[in-house]
């Protein structure tokens, strides 16, 4: 008679043990996460250059403001829904199901405002898409820091989000051209099959808790490797070296209270604030600034957005290693100092070809600082006790959330009622992220940059004063 453990495996058991190394490796997690980033993106900017155009033909009036709403509504859902996924993520004990919820959220907006019939529908589309957008932004981004060695997390960390632009890129350009050739559900029909895409992905993940380390199920392959193999750190990494948080609270007054007691989490959560406000407020009037001054139409406005993300898709990447060792704070620094001047570059008037130069050069340094932000979340999250991944990107999550919130409205209103409203907006732009400097330099890193200044130039008194 034959024991249990000699009975034929199942079908269940047989998936669960397909593939069971590359499916639970941190290289093959950062890529689902980096696909769905890029499908987030997708969807997002894909109706960018359209929902003008298509709101005028509809007969409506006050096009930016309305495009506005549109994405007011957007970053409403995700703000809103980022506090409940961040908890449930903390309590629930897969990272998996939520990024199924999410993407099956994602699809369902899609199609809704494909045939939304009047204004409303297509606002509650945006809002149930934003939901649906932060349990990547959330849930991915934990699940990497779940699943990757401390010392990598910043590279990871990079080149998933690097998704971000790739995402940015082929949005607009892609929607512009299908609405101006097929009509306006060409644009969501692509980007429902990104997301079915996204989809199988997000289904092949074998999590950390019921990966090789944690299950009695095994392949042959894996019963004759007796090597590390980089990649499967969820198999092979010593558990000290994974960028493990503590065990999270699920009262969520308790993560409240404690992450607002710490400035480096308040001031990671104000340049994600920063960020959003930017990108919120160029989607709103870029495309009708880029009609009014030149007289582009959706397509040649898609081009250019092209144009100007290009040379920011390795940006993530590069930067994102550059945190791993000089550190998060300085590369932050770098990339909101060096964007400032090209959002003043923007308001002029001049050659297309500047402001296409201007938007590339700011879109660039922006982009530089998104990796080293989440790495910095990811910091945050391992130094305090009760707090975890899905926390602290949670916050940037909720108040990326809450600056693409505010960005639209300021941009909409601005552009629509004031006679120098895109100046105003970029102003509005610069004012913010000049903030975000000094706030910066004084409080982010695990040793703020101000204090190494101030301890370098305390050193170099006292050396002096020695030798006199």
């Amino acid at each position: 008679m034959s024991s249990p453990t000699s009975e034929k495996p199942t079908l269940g058991m047989r998936w669960k043990s397909w593939g069971v190394k590359w499916r639970s490796s941190y290289w093959f997690v950062t890529f689902v996460v980096w696909l769905g980033v890029l499908t987030d993106l997708v969807v997002y900017s894909i109706i960018v250059p359209v929902i003008p155009f298509e709101l005028e033909s509809l007969g409506y009036s006050d096009v930016s403001t309305l495009t506005g709403w549109l994405l007011f509504a957007y970053s409403a859902g995700l703000a809103l829904s980022t506090v409940f996924v961040s908890m449930f993520a903390e309590t629930y004990k897969s990272r998996q199901v939520p990024l199924l919820v999410g993407n099956t959220i994602l699809i369902g907006s899609q199609i809704m405002f494909m045939e939304a019939p009047v204004y409303w529908v297509m606002c509650l589309a945006r809002a149930l898409q934003g939901i649906g957008s932060t349990m990547v932004w959330v849930v991915g981004l934990a699940l990497i820091c779940d699943v990757t060695p401390e010392a990598l997390v910043g590279r990871q960390l990079g080149l998933a989000l690097s998704g971000l632009t790739v995402g940015t890129l082929m949005g607009p350009p892609l929607g512009g051209a299908l609405y101006s050739h097929l009509g306006f559900r060409a644009p969501f029909v692509l980007g429902i099959i990104f997301a079915f895409v996204d989809l199988i992905g997000r289904i092949l993940i074998v999590e950390k808790s019921i990966g090789p380390a944690a299950t009695n199920i095994t392949s042959p392959d894996e019963e004759k490797a007796d090597a590390p193999t980089e990649g499967n750190v969820v198999e092979r990494a010593d558990p000290s070296e994974i960028a493990a948080a503590p065990k999270a609270s699920p009262n969520f007054g308790r993560v409240l209270i404690t992450l607002s007691k710490s400035p480096r989490a308040l001031v990671a959560g104000y340049i994600g604030m920063a960020y959003g406000v930017m990108a919120g407020l160029q989607d709103t009037i870029l495309s009708l600034r880029l009609n009014d001054v030149w007289g582009l139409d959706s397509s040649k406005i898609g081009l250019v957005m092209l144009a100007a993300v290009i040379p920011t898709i390795f940006a993530p990447p590069i930067f994102g290693w550059l945190s791993d060792r000089q550190g998060t704070a300085l590369i932050m620094l770098i990339g909101i100092l060096m964007a400032i001047p090209w959002c003043g570059a923007m308001i002029v008037e001049g050659p297309l070809g500047l402001f296409i130069a201007a938007y590339a050069l700011q879109s660039f340094f922006m982009s530089s600082v998104v990796s080293p932000l989440c790495a910095e979340l990811a910091a945050v999250g391992r130094s305090i006790e009760g707090i975890g991944y899905a926390h602290v990107h949670g916050i940037f999550n909720f108040s990326f959330g809450v600056g693409s919130t505010l960005g639209p409205i300021v941009g909409g209103q601005f552009y629509d009622h004031l006679s120098r409203g895109f100046m105003l907006s970029y102003v509005f732009l610069m004012a913010v992220l000049g903030c975000g400097v000094v706030l910066t330099f004084f409080y982010s890193g695990d040793v703020s940059i101000a204090f190494k200044i101030y301890h370098r130039n305390a050193i170099s008194l006292q050396q002096r004063g020695n030798v006199a």
